[in-house]
């Protein structure tokens, strides 16, 4: 490489963290949330902010409430269109993680754009709404902001029924648990922003 060759720009170059750890840390969020008035909470919000589950319920009536996320981060990995189907599947988990069934997503979009190209980004929502497709709905709408980091995600909408709400409290012996993905992803992933994930490290 000469002098005159620029480096190629990482997508996970523009970020301080990347996935679930751009998330403040929850110690931090709860003497935040500590200090803040005690919330309205009406009788047909089955969930709200008390249990940190996946994302709101609201009963509409007997046989049906909706499900309600907003789940955004910034690069886990530098391909724009993987970036964007990340985001997207961690958002739209968030619906069936409350057993319900999505409806349909807003698109959160925030880019440097002095230093992503329109095509890069345009990759990243691609990606995003390939992921919406596979779950057979649309991207309804969203927000978008000139950002000093990229930043990418959805809010995405649901129904379930209120007696069939799948919470993260009330586990009892016996009941089976699934991981969706191997145990440290997040390690390998944070190695990787760094540089120090070797070409031959496998996952099991």
């Amino acid at each position: 490489m000469t002098d005159s060759q620029e480096i190629p720009l990482r997508l996970t170059q523009l970020a301080h963290g990347g996935g679930c750890g751009c998330k403040i840390a929850p110690g931090v969020l709860e003497q935040i949330l500590a200090k803040t008035a005690p919330p309205f909470m009406p009788p047909q919000l089955l969930v709200g902010i008390e249990t940190a589950d996946d994302a709101a319920v609201w009963q509409l009536n007997d046989t049906q409430a909706i499900v309600a996320t907003t789940d955004f981060f910034m690069p886990v990995v530098d391909d724009p269109y993987h970036f964007g189907q990340i985001a997207a599947t961690n958002a739209i988990s968030d619906i069936y993680a409350m057993g319900g069934t999505p409806l349909f997503a807003l698109a959160i979009v925030g880019m440097p754009v002095a230093k992503l190209d329109t095509a890069t980004i345009k990759k990243i929502l691609d990606g995003g709404e390939s992921i919406c497709a596979k779950a057979r709905i649309p991207i309804a709408g969203g927000h978008t902001i000139d950002s000093l980091e990229p930043i990418y995600g959805l809010v995405a909408i649901g129904l379930v029924r209120p007696d069939h709400v799948k919470r993260n409290v009330g586990a009892k012996p016996g009941d089976k648990l699934i991981l969706g993905k191997g145990l440290g992803v997040g390690i390998y992933s944070a190695a990787f922003k760094k540089g120090e994930l070797g070409s031959t490290t496998t996952t099991r």
